[in-house]
Protein backbone atom coordinates (compact mmCIF):
# COMPACT_ATOMS: atom_id res chain seq x y z
CA UNK A 1 0.00 0.00 0.00
CA UNK A 2 1.38 3.48 -1.09
CA UNK A 3 0.84 6.73 0.66
CA UNK A 4 0.97 10.64 -0.71
CA UNK A 5 0.29 13.28 0.91
CA UNK A 6 -1.28 16.50 -0.42
CA UNK A 7 -0.45 19.73 1.90
CA UNK A 8 -0.52 19.03 5.35
CA UNK A 9 -4.43 17.46 6.15
CA UNK A 10 -5.07 15.10 3.14
CA UNK A 11 -3.72 11.65 2.90
CA UNK A 12 -4.14 9.58 -0.48
CA UNK A 13 -3.90 5.55 0.50
CA UNK A 14 -3.54 3.25 -2.85
CA UNK A 15 -5.15 -0.27 -2.18
CA UNK A 16 -4.53 -1.49 -5.63
CA UNK A 17 -7.11 -0.04 -7.78
CA UNK A 18 -9.14 1.90 -5.15
CA UNK A 19 -7.79 5.22 -3.76
CA UNK A 20 -8.58 5.88 -0.05
CA UNK A 21 -8.64 10.11 0.32
CA UNK A 22 -7.87 10.81 3.94
CA UNK A 23 -9.13 13.78 5.62
CA UNK A 24 -6.54 13.97 8.13
CA UNK A 25 -6.45 17.19 10.51
CA UNK A 26 -7.50 15.00 13.31
CA UNK A 27 -6.83 18.31 15.98
CA UNK A 28 -9.48 19.77 14.93
CA UNK A 29 -11.66 16.90 13.83
CA UNK A 30 -11.23 17.24 10.26
CA UNK A 31 -12.63 21.14 10.39
CA UNK A 32 -12.33 22.61 6.34
CA UNK A 33 -9.73 25.25 6.73
CA UNK A 34 -8.58 27.07 3.80
CA UNK A 35 -5.44 25.40 3.40
CA UNK A 36 -7.10 21.77 3.63
CA UNK A 37 -9.70 22.68 1.09
CA UNK A 38 -7.12 23.90 -1.43
CA UNK A 39 -5.30 20.25 -0.38
CA UNK A 40 -9.09 18.07 -1.00
CA UNK A 41 -9.30 20.23 -4.55
CA UNK A 42 -5.66 19.42 -4.99
CA UNK A 43 -6.00 15.67 -4.57
CA UNK A 44 -9.10 15.32 -6.51
CA UNK A 45 -7.44 16.67 -9.22
CA UNK A 46 -4.67 14.21 -9.19
CA UNK A 47 -7.32 11.48 -8.65
CA UNK A 48 -9.04 12.46 -11.77
CA UNK A 49 -5.95 12.03 -13.97
CA UNK A 50 -5.49 8.90 -12.26
CA UNK A 51 -6.36 5.91 -14.63
CA UNK A 52 -5.06 3.11 -12.42
CA UNK A 53 -7.84 4.54 -9.75
CA UNK A 54 -10.93 2.66 -10.53
CA UNK A 55 -13.14 3.91 -7.07
CA UNK A 56 -12.41 6.67 -4.44
CA UNK A 57 -13.10 6.04 -0.72
CA UNK A 58 -13.16 9.12 1.32
CA UNK A 59 -12.61 8.31 5.09
CA UNK A 60 -11.44 10.14 8.58
CA UNK A 61 -7.91 9.89 10.55
CA UNK A 62 -10.26 11.12 13.76
CA UNK A 63 -11.86 8.62 15.73
CA UNK A 64 -14.69 10.60 16.65
CA UNK A 65 -15.25 12.57 13.88
CA UNK A 66 -15.69 12.48 10.16
CA UNK A 67 -15.37 16.06 9.51
CA UNK A 68 -17.37 18.73 11.82
CA UNK A 69 -17.24 21.52 8.50
CA UNK A 70 -16.09 24.40 8.01
CA UNK A 71 -13.26 26.20 9.96
CA UNK A 72 -15.47 28.61 12.21
CA UNK A 73 -12.69 29.32 13.85
CA UNK A 74 -10.62 30.44 10.83
CA UNK A 75 -13.80 32.32 9.47
CA UNK A 76 -14.32 34.36 12.39
CA UNK A 77 -10.89 36.19 11.90
CA UNK A 78 -11.84 36.41 8.50
CA UNK A 79 -13.34 40.41 7.39
CA UNK A 80 -15.43 40.53 3.98
CA UNK A 81 -12.96 40.40 1.78
CA UNK A 82 -11.27 37.29 3.13
CA UNK A 83 -14.87 35.37 2.84
CA UNK A 84 -15.08 36.73 -0.67
CA UNK A 85 -11.30 35.61 -1.29
CA UNK A 86 -11.92 31.85 0.25
CA UNK A 87 -15.04 31.27 -1.20
CA UNK A 88 -13.78 29.55 -4.82
CA UNK A 89 -11.16 27.57 -2.84
CA UNK A 90 -13.94 26.27 -0.14
CA UNK A 91 -15.89 25.54 -3.47
CA UNK A 92 -12.97 23.65 -5.25
CA UNK A 93 -12.89 21.32 -2.30
CA UNK A 94 -16.65 19.99 -2.39
CA UNK A 95 -16.42 20.35 -6.87
CA UNK A 96 -12.96 18.47 -6.59
CA UNK A 97 -15.05 15.36 -5.17
CA UNK A 98 -18.38 15.48 -6.76
CA UNK A 99 -17.09 15.86 -10.00
CA UNK A 100 -14.26 12.79 -9.26
CA UNK A 101 -15.19 11.24 -12.69
CA UNK A 102 -15.13 7.64 -10.97
CA UNK A 103 -17.52 5.57 -8.21
CA UNK A 104 -16.59 7.52 -5.01
CA UNK A 105 -17.79 6.02 -1.36
CA UNK A 106 -17.90 7.73 2.06
CA UNK A 107 -17.23 6.21 4.80
CA UNK A 108 -18.66 8.08 8.04
CA UNK A 109 -18.40 7.81 11.48
CA UNK A 110 -18.73 10.03 14.02
CA UNK A 111 -19.64 13.89 13.60
CA UNK A 112 -20.24 14.45 9.76
CA UNK A 113 -21.77 18.25 9.60
CA UNK A 114 -22.29 21.33 7.39
CA UNK A 115 -19.63 21.08 4.78
CA UNK A 116 -18.80 17.39 6.66
CA UNK A 117 -21.93 15.87 5.55
CA UNK A 118 -21.84 17.70 2.32
CA UNK A 119 -18.25 16.28 1.18
CA UNK A 120 -20.17 12.68 2.14
CA UNK A 121 -22.91 13.78 -0.16
CA UNK A 122 -20.79 14.56 -2.81
CA UNK A 123 -20.01 11.04 -3.31
CA UNK A 124 -22.17 8.42 -4.65
CA UNK A 125 -22.52 5.99 -2.00
CA UNK A 126 -22.18 6.66 1.45
CA UNK A 127 -21.64 3.62 4.29
CA UNK A 128 -21.89 4.75 7.92
CA UNK A 129 -21.36 3.20 11.49
CA UNK A 130 -23.82 3.56 14.31
CA UNK A 131 -21.92 6.39 15.69
CA UNK A 132 -22.52 8.51 13.04
CA UNK A 133 -24.26 11.65 13.59
CA UNK A 134 -25.08 14.00 10.58
CA UNK A 135 -27.30 17.25 9.61
CA UNK A 136 -26.52 20.39 8.20
CA UNK A 137 -26.88 23.22 10.73
CA UNK A 138 -25.69 25.90 8.29
CA UNK A 139 -28.75 28.26 8.67
CA UNK A 140 -28.29 28.13 13.27
CA UNK A 141 -24.88 30.37 12.54
CA UNK A 142 -26.62 32.32 10.22
CA UNK A 143 -25.50 31.36 6.36
CA UNK A 144 -26.76 28.24 4.32
CA UNK A 145 -25.19 24.67 3.44
CA UNK A 146 -22.79 26.46 0.64
CA UNK A 147 -20.81 23.12 -0.43
CA UNK A 148 -23.67 21.69 -2.78
CA UNK A 149 -26.38 20.71 0.48
CA UNK A 150 -29.10 22.56 -0.95
CA UNK A 151 -28.87 20.81 -4.22
CA UNK A 152 -28.05 17.53 -3.31
CA UNK A 153 -29.81 16.70 -0.09
CA UNK A 154 -33.05 16.76 -1.85
CA UNK A 155 -31.89 14.94 -4.64
CA UNK A 156 -31.02 11.96 -1.65
CA UNK A 157 -34.47 12.72 0.33
CA UNK A 158 -37.24 14.65 -1.88
CA UNK A 159 -37.65 18.41 -1.33
CA UNK A 160 -40.01 18.83 1.19
CA UNK A 161 -37.84 16.71 3.61
CA UNK A 162 -34.53 18.25 2.35
CA UNK A 163 -36.33 21.74 3.61
CA UNK A 164 -37.18 20.22 7.00
CA UNK A 165 -33.71 19.16 7.37
CA UNK A 166 -32.10 22.19 6.30
CA UNK A 167 -34.57 24.95 8.15
CA UNK A 168 -34.59 22.96 11.48
CA UNK A 169 -30.89 22.73 11.15
CA UNK A 170 -30.96 19.55 13.27
CA UNK A 171 -28.80 16.69 13.86
CA UNK A 172 -30.00 12.92 12.66
CA UNK A 173 -28.84 9.97 14.38
CA UNK A 174 -27.47 6.81 12.37
CA UNK A 175 -30.62 4.95 12.54
CA UNK A 176 -32.85 7.85 11.49
CA UNK A 177 -30.40 9.13 8.60
CA UNK A 178 -30.47 5.30 7.38
CA UNK A 179 -34.08 5.37 7.42
CA UNK A 180 -34.56 8.58 6.18
CA UNK A 181 -31.89 7.94 3.26
CA UNK A 182 -29.34 10.18 3.83
CA UNK A 183 -26.97 7.70 4.68
CA UNK A 184 -27.02 4.15 2.14
CA UNK A 185 -25.44 1.65 4.58
CA UNK A 186 -25.68 1.29 8.22
CA UNK A 187 -22.68 -0.83 9.75
CA UNK A 188 -21.64 -2.03 12.76
CA UNK A 189 -19.59 0.43 14.95
CA UNK A 190 -16.21 1.10 13.38
CA UNK A 191 -16.76 -0.85 10.28
CA UNK A 192 -17.52 1.49 7.86
CA UNK A 193 -14.05 2.07 6.45
CA UNK A 194 -13.49 -1.25 5.75
CA UNK A 195 -17.37 -1.71 4.50
CA UNK A 196 -16.87 1.18 2.49
CA UNK A 197 -13.06 -0.28 0.98
CA UNK A 198 -14.86 -3.65 0.49
CA UNK A 199 -17.64 -1.96 -1.39
CA UNK A 200 -14.99 -0.18 -3.32
CA UNK A 201 -13.00 -3.01 -3.99
CA UNK A 202 -16.27 -5.07 -5.55
CA UNK A 203 -16.62 -2.05 -7.40
CA UNK A 204 -13.53 -1.67 -8.97
CA UNK A 205 -12.72 -5.38 -10.18
CA UNK A 206 -15.08 -4.14 -12.69
CA UNK A 207 -14.35 -1.95 -16.18
CA UNK A 208 -13.02 0.96 -15.75
CA UNK A 209 -14.22 2.26 -18.79
CA UNK A 210 -17.56 1.22 -17.64
CA UNK A 211 -17.68 2.22 -14.42
CA UNK A 212 -16.92 6.07 -15.40
CA UNK A 213 -19.31 6.07 -18.08
CA UNK A 214 -21.89 4.54 -16.35
CA UNK A 215 -21.73 7.20 -13.69
CA UNK A 216 -21.49 10.19 -16.30
CA UNK A 217 -24.69 8.76 -17.53
CA UNK A 218 -25.88 8.41 -13.83
CA UNK A 219 -25.27 12.14 -13.31
CA UNK A 220 -25.50 13.44 -16.64
CA UNK A 221 -29.38 12.02 -16.77
CA UNK A 222 -30.17 12.75 -13.26
CA UNK A 223 -33.69 15.55 -13.63
CA UNK A 224 -34.26 15.37 -17.09
CA UNK A 225 -37.09 13.66 -18.60
CA UNK A 226 -37.13 10.01 -19.70
CA UNK A 227 -36.61 11.07 -23.34
CA UNK A 228 -33.94 12.96 -22.84
CA UNK A 229 -31.64 10.54 -20.23
CA UNK A 230 -32.06 8.31 -22.91
CA UNK A 231 -30.21 10.10 -25.20
CA UNK A 232 -27.52 10.89 -22.49
CA UNK A 233 -27.48 6.93 -21.72
CA UNK A 234 -26.95 6.20 -25.60
CA UNK A 235 -24.36 8.89 -25.43
CA UNK A 236 -22.88 6.99 -22.80
CA UNK A 237 -23.01 3.66 -24.18
CA UNK A 238 -21.69 4.67 -27.27
CA UNK A 239 -18.41 5.75 -25.59
CA UNK A 240 -17.95 2.26 -24.22
CA UNK A 241 -18.98 0.15 -27.01
CA UNK A 242 -16.14 -0.12 -28.81
CA UNK A 243 -13.57 0.31 -26.26
CA UNK A 244 -10.86 -2.23 -25.44
CA UNK A 245 -12.62 -3.42 -21.91
CA UNK A 246 -15.89 -3.80 -23.81
CA UNK A 247 -13.94 -6.36 -26.27
CA UNK A 248 -11.75 -8.21 -22.91
CA UNK A 249 -14.79 -8.15 -21.22
CA UNK A 250 -17.07 -10.25 -23.92
CA UNK A 251 -13.82 -12.36 -24.51
CA UNK A 252 -13.41 -12.80 -20.74
CA UNK A 253 -17.14 -14.11 -20.35
CA UNK A 254 -17.23 -16.38 -23.48
CA UNK A 255 -13.62 -17.75 -21.81
CA UNK A 256 -15.34 -18.11 -18.44
CA UNK A 257 -12.00 -16.33 -16.73
CA UNK A 258 -11.52 -13.37 -15.15
CA UNK A 259 -11.45 -9.96 -17.07
CA UNK A 260 -7.97 -7.74 -17.65
CA UNK A 261 -9.28 -4.78 -18.35
CA UNK A 262 -6.98 -2.81 -20.84
CA UNK A 263 -8.75 0.58 -18.88
CA UNK A 264 -9.32 2.30 -22.70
Amino acid sequence: MSEERFGEFVLVRRHDYVAELVLDRPKAMNAVSTDMARSIAGACAALAADRDARVVVLTSSHERAFCVGADLKERNSFTDADLVRQRPVARGAYTGVLELPMPTVAAVHGFALGGGFELALSCDVIVADRTAVVGLPEVSVGVIPGGGGTQLLPRRVGAARAAELIFTARRLEAAEAHELGLVDELVDEGQDTDAALGLAARMAANSPVGLRAAKRALRLGHGLDLRAGLEVEDAAWRSVAFSGDRAEGVAAFNEKRAPRWPGE
